[in-house]
């Protein structure tokens, strides 16, 4: 991280997408995991079309590494530079809603979503976060301290549902990043292209408990250059029925359509070596 923040920014990036080329290049269980992953979700792609879009996963998440080695070179006065809002008025107007109800960010590992906080928190619309703990405690610390540099809050993601509720009903903005497998314990099945996948019910159960919308939110790379664009789709209608196992799944199902569009959009912002269909429901062999 000191090596790459000391380059100059656009070299950092280049830098950083050679990295990515080489993971793609030599790890090639992740790249089997990464292809298997792509071909279930675009069936109707060839595989020489699934591994260029890899490749570019790959690529994107080496610039990610190096942008975030020069986030202490972001400002409230130069963030526009790198990140601007595809359509401020949709913007603004969920700001104030925001504000008067607190709101579910809906997002994913996609893009430099690490980025998307840390650009928001320097125009004033810090997030709270809840925080999966890494196994290495210095990279779990500085991650942390990154994070919170402009604002951003992180709580443990052990104990963070209380902490999310409370966050909410103080009108505050939290973000929960969806695209992760969960432990059949802790996640529900909802489709996933197609494919029942364990997604945690966190933006469905916090928005039918405090009314908050929920808006999904992502930020995409604008080609393979320094400068993206933040994406805010209409807000996830919350299903409301009375049976709460069955609203909770139905509305986790409409966050991951809303995960698959912009997935769809953009395939190659995504970190598809995640082995997001690993819990399988009970009786169904292992995909992996």
């Amino acid at each position: 991280m000191t090596l790459l923040g000391a380059l100059p920014r656009k070299v950092a990036l280049r830098v950083g997408a050679s990295i990515g080329v080489g993971f793609f290049v030599f790890d090639s269980r992740n790249r089997n995991v990464a292809l298997a992953n792509l071909r279930r979700a675009f069936s109707d792609k060839s595989d020489q079309e699934l591994r260029a879009i890899l490749r570019t996963s790959c690529r994107n998440l080496g610039r990610l590494l190096a942008e975030v080695c020069h986030f202490g070179d972001l400002t409230t006065e130069n963030v526009e530079r790198y990140v601007t809002i595809e359509d401020p008025d949709a913007w603004n107007n969920a700001m104030k809603i925001a504000n008067a109800r607190g709101v579910v960010i809906l997002t994913a590992h996609f893009g430099n979503f690490e980025l998307l906080a840390y650009s928001q928190a320097l125009r004033g619309t810090p997030v709270t976060l809840a925080h999966r703990t890494m196994r290495n405690p210095l990279v779990d610390r500085e991650i942390i301290k990154m994070r919170e540099r402009p604002g951003t809050r992180s709580l443990p993601k052990k104990n963070a549902a209380r902490g999310l509720l409370r966050a909410l009903r103080n009108k505050e903005k939290i973000a929960i990043l969806a695209d992760q497998n969960q432990t059949s314990n802790a996640g529900v099945f909802a489709n996933f292209f197609g494919i029942p996948a364990c997604t945690t019910p966190g933006p469905a159960r916090l928005a039918a408990h405090t009314k908050a919308p929920i808006y999904p939110i992502f930020l995409v790379r604008q080609g393979e250059s320094e400068h993206h664009h933040l994406v805010l789709y209409p807000p996830i209608e919350v299903v409301d029925t009375g049976d709460v196992l069955h609203d909770t799944i139905e509305t986790t199902e409409r966050c991951n359509r809303a995960i698959e569009r912009i997935l769809t959009d953009y395939p190659e912002q995504w970190i598809w070596f995640h082995k997001r269909w690993r819990t399988r429901p009970e009786g169904e062999p292992g995909l992996y």
